[in-house]
């Protein structure tokens, strides 16, 4: 835990109605901590030492309230500095309301009924256009992951964990040389160089320009038996089926399950397998009102386990496995937001302190969210059969509704 230096004995005690309001919520999560408002007095919260230390900067930190938003808004800005442990600070979020403002709800409500292609075009470029380097400050250094490891041991490397990754689902997927897989986001190749090693031939597909780049680059420079494509999977249309699909993380920006599962029926060859892994709700589109302003722009939603495995059931796959890997992606995201931390100026020089306090939320939220299951994560392996599925008609879709709601 970082370590919180000592105030001065004579501070006193004056909160102001906002900063009452905090302390309040601060206590009821019982973890011990302070508060230091503008005019440096102190406000003590909890038995013990402090976890962590809330340094108001402005008086105008919580005049838009204390809820979620408001509190981290606050934090990106400036107003509101935080020292000590952010774990802890996280674990007052349950007392904390996630109000998301009426216009945010309209623009998404928006975005659902924009072409779908088009929203997940907008929604990378927001997310994925900050350059190479800074993506690669904190993710593993081997495999170049944006999504979580496979842990065979806590005390791995992230490092070794995205070799395991890619050790389940090559034996999952049964690939033998001279196999074709295509990769549905290829990421920063890590996919595709451990294939192409392996003689299995590797078609890719991303819509971030910096990715395409990148394992264009790598493609070239070693002359692997691979291509990419800077090509939505929604309108890809390959010349002949695949063996296999890999789709590491990529679902969360693909929300209809149904579109996404017919496209893999194109693309598979009758047997063929996918491979899917990603962070999951249990909540189709439930995400934090200050995630989906500061991180996560348009349609993106964590993985709905039900609705996918259903629309796999429905569309001819057999489902093989399931996989809870939820520890693993909160050890991912720890290793993640410890070297984030280390590289903060750096990061901070080249891209601005908001954006590196808005990761660092993100990044220690969400290995705080895996570890108490507000998030998981699963992997999950289907086969295609040799027949599509029963797909129900309208009766029957609204019987089914309506005795879900009894």
């Amino acid at each position: 835990m970082t370590q919180i230096s000592e105030l001065p004995a004579s501070a006193q005690v004056r909160p102001g109605r906002r900063a009452r309001i905090l302390a309040n919520v601060l206590e009821s999560a019982g973890v011990p901590c302070e508060i230091v408002l503008s005019d440096r007095t102190v406000v003590r919260c909890g038995e013990g030492a402090p976890a962590f230390r809330v340094t108001i900067n402005d008086e105008s930190a919580l005049r838009a309230g204390t809820d979620e938003l408001a509190l981290g808004a606050a934090y990106v800005e400036g107003k509101i500095d935080i020292e000590g442990d952010l774990f802890s600070v996280l674990d007052v979020r349950s007392r904390l309301a996630d109000r998301t403002p009426w216009m945010a709800r309209l623009n998404f409500l928006a975005q659902l009924l924009q072409k779908p292609t088009s929203m997940n075009r907008k929604a990378i470029g927001f997310h994925y256009t900050l350059g190479d380097d800074f993506y690669l400050s904190f993710i593993d250094s081997r495999h170049r992951f944006y999504s979580h490891g496979i842990f065979e041991s806590e005390t791995e490397s992230i490092e070794e964990a995205s070799t395991h990754k890619l050790e389940t689902m090559y034996n999952a997927l049964q690939l033998r040389p001279g196999m074709r897989i295509l990769d549905i986001g290829a990421g920063w190749g890590g996919a595709m160089e451990y294939c192409a090693q392996r003689g299995v031939k590797y078609t890719g597909l991303t819509i971030a320009d910096d990715s395409y780049r990148f394992v264009s680059n790598l493609i070239r420079e070693h002359g692997y038996d691979a291509e990419v494509h800077l090509q939505d999977f929604l309108e890809y249309r390959p010349e002949q089926p695949f063996d296999a699909i890999v789709i590491y993380g990529v679902i969360e920006h693909i929300p209809n399950y149904r579109r996404f599962c017919e496209r893999v029926w194109e693309c598979l060859a009758p047997g063929g397998r996918i491979y899917m892994d990603a962070s999951a709700s249990k909540e189709k589109f439930k995400m934090s009102a200050f995630t989906r302003r500061y991180i996560w722009h348009g349609t993106h939603t964590f993985l709905e386990l039900q609705g996918i495995v259903q629309e796999f059931l429905l569309n001819g796959f057999k489902v093989l496995e399931v996989e809870n890997e939820s520890r693993d992606y909160e050890l991912t995201m720890k290793q993640w937001a410890e070297r984030f931390d280390a590289a903060h100026e750096k990061i901070a020089a080249k891209w601005g302190e908001e954006l590196y306090r808005a990761f660092r939320i993100y990044l220690w939220g969400g290995c705080h969210a895996f570890h108490v299951d507000r998030l998981q994560a699963y992997h999950v392996v289907a086969e295609r059969g040799a027949e599509r599925g029963p797909r129900p008609g309208t009766w029957e879709r609204a019987k089914n509704f309506l005795v879900g709601l009894r």
